[in-house]
């Protein structure tokens, strides 16, 4: 599954993604689905399974405009984001 965490400013968002790349997460930055209505048109993309680390690098800057983490799934050729619960 994959997790797009959400922020308010492009420049936080391209910061989380450095940030997690120098930590060993492969991330990148994307354009914010229009799913998610919300946020300043970029998000960062990445594997559920670095969820813990990922958040750990989160909790370690000062990302003011962090809007959240969603789950971004394919089912039946339809993208579906919806919040994701684990924090």
């Amino acid at each position: 599954m994959t997790i797009l965490a959400v922020f308010r400013s492009r420049s936080q968002s391209l910061d989380f993604a450095e940030r997690l790349v120098s930590y060993g997460v492969h991330a990148e930055t994307v354009s914010a689905p229009k799913e998610t209505r919300i946020g300043c048109g970029l998000c960062v993309r990445f594997d559920e399974r670095q969820f813990v680390r990922a958040n750990a690098v989160l909790k370690t800057g000062k990302y003011t405009s962090f809007k959240g983490y969603y789950k971004m799934q394919f089912t039946a050729g339809k993208i579906s984001v919806t919040p994701y619960a684990k924090r």
